[in-house]
């Protein structure tokens, strides 16, 4: 099941893209699948036909993992749940 995040790039706009897994710690690339801004319009950067791209660990600030429509995994809360 593909994951939806959010790559905010050093001196660029965040790429929403989607990915199999999230990277892990011994990975030196971020690859993932349908690049896009934000508001799902694509970048003049990407050629067309791409849908795979490749962002190196040194150009990522941080990686914010997006919520899915049917995401059924909820995170335990158990300040709410008194």
């Amino acid at each position: 099941m593909a994951v939806t995040i959010l790559i905010h790039l050093a001196n660029s706009e965040p790429v929403k893209a989607e990915v199999e897994e999230l990277p892990k710690p011994g990975d030196t690339v971020v690859m993932c699948k349908n690049p896009r801004d934000r508001g799902d319009k694509e970048f003049a950067w990407v050629d067309d036909g791409v849908t795979t791209v490749l962002f190196p660990w040194w150009r990522i600030n941080y990686i914010q993992v997006l919520p899915g429509v049917t995401e059924e995994e909820e995170f335990p809360m158990p300040f709410r749940d008194r």
